[in-house]
């Protein structure tokens, strides 16, 4: 097991070198002086940085809720205002906004902190909202065979609000509906009303 520990390692390192290469040559041909003070630092920074915001390719989502406990509850679980940050893999610029999970368990119950590691694990990469939002429901559904699931997911682009037609404010809201929830019109409508509260 050590043996595939030290290979991860040696790959991250000549990943971490060639990405500073890579950091280092886009400054160049910006326009920038890679070898003034201010920036001889920066590929560094920079490749950690991808390093913590790109972990959800270290990860599968679905063994963050490998872990289930046996619990006869079959009413509504929420966890909501998740926080979130990904990078849109249209422009490599950053969104953030909240997840809202809620779903109905039919006899195996998560543990609530899994459901934010479940989010972070679908974000940190390269992603669209919608394909979050249904990543998420997905996974739970696969997971932890509810009886439903239901996520909302709201975010703010910055590629749409400091580029482009730079409309910074604007919210971009999605939602998945999977089980029961698909049904039950009652059951959307009190989670949508949990959720606002």
């Amino acid at each position: 097991m050590s043996g595939v520990k030290d290979y991860r390692n040696e790959l991250v390192a000549q990943n971490r070198e060639q990405i500073e290469q890579h950091i280092r040559e886009i400054l160049r041909l910006i326009g920038e002086d890679v070898d003034r003070e201010g920036l001889i630092d920066t590929p560094a920074r920079v490749t950690r940085m991808y390093e913590e915001i790109f972990a959800g390719y270290q990860v599968d989502p679905r063994d963050v809720l490998g872990v289930t406990f046996d619990e006869q509850h079959e009413e509504l679980v929420i966890v909501k205002d998740i926080v979130y940050y990904s990078q849109c893999e249209h422009h490599m610029a950053p969104f953030f906004g909240n997840v809202h999970i809620g779903y109905i368990p039919s006899g195996k119950i998560a543990g609530l902190s899994k459901l934010a590691r479940l989010v972070e694990a679908v974000t940190r990469k390269l992603q669209v909202q919608e394909r979050i939002t249904s990543e998420i429901a997905d996974i739970m559904m696969e997971t932890l065979q509810p009886h439903g699931v239901m996520v909302i997911v709201d975010g703010q682009h910055l590629c749409m609000c400091s580029r482009g037609v730079k409309k910074p404010g604007s919210k971009t809201m999605t939602s998945a509906v999977r089980g029961s929830f698909l049904k039950d019109a009652a059951l959307r409508a009190e989670f949508l009303s949990l959720v606002k509260e």
